[in-house]
């Protein structure tokens, strides 16, 4: 996803500004992703940095957030809330980042 303005700092405001509120917000992975540590010249450690999963919502590119600590995946295409949404505009990108994430019922 592409940035419209440029923050320093991940906050709810950002996230706000790309994921509605009011809208619903889909599942689309069949996994989760686990995002590990590269040291600075270029390897890849065994030390784990977060896990990611792909959301949908209706008019927004699919889009990934970062998990701190390992989610249980929703069921693919299944309504979800996400716990503390906060995102990032860093260059021309934004990132997000949740706490948790429930099943819609």
């Amino acid at each position: 996803m592409k940035t419209k303005n440029i923050k320093s700092s991940y906050s709810l405001e950002t996230a706000v500004k790309y994921v509605q509120g009011d809208k619903p917000i889909y599942n689309v992975s069949s996994e989760i992703e686990t995002q590990l540590v590269w040291t600075d010249d270029g390897k890849r450690t065994d030390e784990v940095a977060g896990y990611k999963i792909y959301f949908s919502q209706e008019g927004v590119n699919p889009f990934a957030v970062k998990f701190a600590k390992m989610p249980s995946l929703p069921p693919f295409l299944s309504e979800v809330k996400l716990d503390n949404l906060e995102a990032i505009e860093i260059r021309s990108n934004v990132y997000f980042r949740a706490e948790g994430v429930r099943v819609v019922k």
